[in-house]
């Protein structure tokens, strides 16, 4: 018997947000290891007390930008877009389901007017790189790069293939 749901967005549902994200999802484990908290104390100079409005949660605005960075969403406008459709950003972010998420417009002005000429930026990723590294969950490697543009004599045809295995704890107890 042929059967079809129709009309199902309509309806309500309640659901929790901790079941929808996978346990081995990746921000999971980001939210397990490395502690936020520490951007508050950070970012307080640059925020008033007592006048104008309430601001966005430095926290949400510092973890969405985490999120473009790592996931390599390069636009503010598309990172506004996804969270407003991923459940696991929401969840990494404290959003519900019904939240509203932060406006592209907000990330840009916080970036280019309230930490303009500031270190801020620099100062979040490596206390992240620091705790992150505390906890093992990325290795060193040093990359030199030159800019020199030689043409190179090299034969498409003629090759040697060769597995190079290395392992991070080589890297960090150097």
């Amino acid at each position: 018997m042929l059967h079809t749901r129709s009309s199902i967005q309509n309806e309500m549902e309640f659901v929790c947000l901790e079941d929808l994200v996978p346990e081995n999802h990746l921000l999971r484990k980001i939210d397990k290891h490395i502690d936020f908290s520490f951007i508050l104390e950070k970012v307080r100079p640059y925020y008033c007390e007592d006048n104008g409005r309430p601001s966005l949660d430095p926290l949400i605005l510092f973890k969405m930008m985490f999120i473009g960075y790592f996931f390599g969403i390069r636009s503010e406008r598309q990172l506004e877009r996804e969270i407003q459709t991923n459940v696991a950003y929401r969840w990494f972010l404290g959003l519900r389901l019904s939240d509203p998420v932060p406006h592209h417009s907000t990330i840009s002005w916080n970036r280019c007017n309230r930490f303009k000429d500031t270190d801020i930026f620099q100062e979040v990723f490596d206390e992240i790189v620091l705790q992150a590294i505390n906890h093992r969950m990325v290795g060193g490697r040093a990359l030199f790069t030159d800019s020199t543009h030689l043409k190179a004599g090299a034969n498409k045809h003629k090759y040697t293939k060769e597995v190079v295995k290395v392992e991070t704890r080589d890297y960090i107890e150097v």
